[in-house]
């Protein structure tokens, strides 16, 4: 296979070689792929999680943001009570 890179890359693949990172441009390119199918694979694996959640919201329903806030704020006053309960008997 022959491949035509644009001369910054090319500069940059041949720097690569030269400063021995790598053993030759082969090398170089294969690493550069094995970066690119790593990405397109984490895209791919999040795509699915984002299509999960949403048949599970469309499923189960959701909550709005306002609705977890609400619950937030009642779970850290429910936090603060008890431990103004356990100073005052302590």
């Amino acid at each position: 296979m022959e491949v035509k890179l644009p001369p910054a890359l090319e500069a940059f693949a041949q720097d690569c070689v030269a400063d021995g990172r790598y053993g030759d441009l082969d090398e170089v390119l294969s690493s550069g792929l094995r970066l690119l199918q790593d990405q397109e694979a984490r895209k791919t694996a999040f795509m699915a999680m984002l299509k999960e959640a949403e048949a599970e919201s469309e499923r189960d329903g959701y909550f709005t943001i306002d609705e977890v806030m609400a619950e937030i704020d009642e779970i850290i006053d429910a936090v603060e009570a008890e431990n103004k309960a356990k100073a005052a008997v302590g």
